[in-house]
């Protein structure tokens, strides 16, 4: 597969209905952006659909697009690498417009004691350093609805449960390795619950958007 020009972008097939375009492997905001910026473009080009395009999935590195196994790809992908070329330079004007969504937390998780622990922080700390950040939702995953999360103090960084738990409560808050978000059902899953919100909060919630979390009161 060809590539934008200028770039280190590659493309590849997942099976012979989804192409994915990469921009490398490492986690980073400026990556997002680059992805969350094109994704956007791709959503307001009602050209996809006449192509068979039925779904484009950010994810914190790559953008998959799905369509019918038997679309024009050539054609599908001319038009994808057309929208990623002439990125802007700024982070302000990757981000573009976003909803801002303020999810009320009770910090009473059952594993903040063991994220104190790991951090070297007084659960107090623990908080009041994950409330603090302004995350951008930089895909949703895992589960429909399931935001991961940019901007995690790297303090908190915590490693995921050695056996993870069958059933995690919808709405947990909740810390995996360098990463936060929050699971909008109940769920198995192997990460550290330090609180918990309302999941039905997560129902507005888009790739691109930023979440605060506020601490609440039970």
């Amino acid at each position: 597969m060809s590539a934008p020009a200028a770039a280190s972008y590659r493309a590849y097939f997942i099976g012979d209905a989804c192409l994915c375009w990469s921009l490398g492997s490492a986690i980073e905001r400026l990556t997002s952006l680059r992805i969350l910026f094109v994704y956007r473009r791709l959503l307001a080009d009602d050209r996809l659909a006449a192509m068979g395009v039925h779904d484009v999935v950010p994810s914190y590195t790559a953008l998959a697009v799905h369509a019918d196994p038997w679309s024009d790809w050539q054609e599908i992908e001319r038009l994808v690498v057309r929208h990623f070329q002439g990125l802007p330079e700024s982070e302000a004007e990757l981000r573009g417009r976003s909803q801002r969504h303020v999810l009320p937390v009770a910090y009473q998780g059952v594993d903040l004691p063991r994220v104190a622990e790991c951090s070297g922080l007084s659960p107090d700390e623990v908080v009041e350093r994950h409330a603090a950040p302004e995350y951008m939702v930089a895909m949703i995953g895992f589960r429909p609805h399931f935001p991961y999360l940019l901007g995690l103090d790297p303090r908190l960084a915590t490693p995921r449960l050695a056996t993870p738990r069958l059933s995690v409560q919808a709405g947990a808050v909740a810390i995996g390795g360098e990463q936060t978000g929050v699971y909008p059902e109940a769920s198995p899953g192997g990460w550290n619950i330090i609180g918990l919100t309302d999941p039905r909060l997560l129902d507005a919630v888009r790739p691109g958007d930023t979440i605060v979390f506020k601490r609440r009161v039970p």
